[in-house]
């Protein structure tokens, strides 16, 4: 299966920082200026990412329920637009010329369109008494500082493809098969039908439990320079059953006859998966003629899947009739 990996990637968000410094001369005299939205003081209008601002300045607060205290906000000025933005709201002391945090907000939407172009949403800032008599406060004199930081939109790269190593296909069977068709390093010989036919040990005994057991096991049959007789088979039959050992496929243009005596043969030596391969070919070849020898064959060398195919064959069969008079069944039966 053919698999495609892609990657994009998001880097950090562009931010963009200002600072603006609002000197209210003369705090005491804005006082009583009352608490509607027309009772402020604005600054200057001053830009940062690209956008204007501006602070608003409540001596009085915003709304009486903020009586006693005064409201600070940062307005968006530029038309027709939405930033995101954090600012940090900060008094600065009159002595030392430092200024401490006294509002901060996360970044956030800000909308020039509603009242999101205000932050923040609520009225309060600080009360009158904890700046009158403060540092903060000197001839007179409030200084507001504002830290304005904008985030742009993130950037994202265009789509890439992960670099990728095509997987070779496997070629272990290849090589091995190269084995049998150089004719070279046999080590072991087998007479079958009067043919003498070699291969290697350590192949037949990887492939096959029985052939291991008889090479290099105990009781094995053969030593080296001395021949193992193969009795009740027939040459090309043991020599498609080493094409299989060799190359985990049948010969090509193999025939559905030779596929029979290969199933004895792999029963032989236990090799379950030419069973199975040659069970699969003579399913495909079921008919009334076949499917009668094909029963007996599976029945004899404990063919399970085939046997219960040949089974349901003859069950779902439009011909059962002629099926079951085949001589073969009437034998089998």
């Amino acid at each position: 299966m053919e698999t495609c990996r892609t990657v994009s990637m998001c880097t950090p968000l562009e931010e963009v920082q200002g600072t603006h410094v609002f000197d209210i001369l003369g705090y005491s005299k804005h006082r009583g200026m009352g608490h509607d939205e027309n009772s402020h003081i604005e600054s200057a209008i001053f830009s940062v990412g690209g956008h204007d601002w501006a602070i608003f300045f409540f001596p009085d607060g915003f709304e009486f329920s903020v009586e006693g205290s005064i409201s600070v906000f940062l307005v968006l000025l530029s038309n027709n637009t939405k930033v995101r933005a954090s600012y940090d709201m900060r008094l600065v002391d009159q002595y030392t010329g430092l200024s401490s945090s006294v509002q901060k907000i996360e970044p956030r939407i800000f909308d020039s369109g509603d009242i999101d172009m205000f932050a923040p949403p609520t009225t309060y800032f600080t009360r009158h008494g904890e700046i009158e008599g403060s540092a903060y406060l000197r001839d007179d004199r409030l200084t507001i500082e504002c830290v304005v930081t904008v985030f742009k939109k993130p950037h994202v790269t265009k789509t890439k493809s992960f670099p990728n190593i095509d997987m070779p296909p496997a070629n272990m069977t290849k090589h091995v098969a190269k084995l049998l068709e150089e004719k070279k390093g046999f080590d072991v010989s087998f007479i079958v039908g009067g043919e003498i036919i070699e291969a290697h040990r350590f192949v037949l005994a990887m492939r096959s439990p029985v052939f291991k057991a008889e090479l290099y096991g105990s009781t094995r049959e053969a030593r080296p320079g001395q021949c193992i007789t193969i009795k009740d088979m027939q040459p090309v039959v043991f020599k498609a059953l080493l094409h299989f050992i060799y190359t985990d496929s049948l010969p090509s243009g193999e025939e559905t006859g030779m596929v029979r005596p290969l199933v004895v043969a792999a029963d032989r030596y236990a090799m379950d998966r030419l069973k199975l391969v040659c069970q699969s070919i003579l399913c495909e070849d079921l008919n009334k003629d076949t499917v009668a020898t094909t029963l007996a064959l599976a029945n004899q060398h404990n063919c399970q899947q085939l046997k219960e195919a040949c089974l349901q064959f003859i069950e779902l069969s439009d011909f059962m009739d002629a099926v079951v008079a085949t001589q073969h069944l009437k034998h089998l039966s």
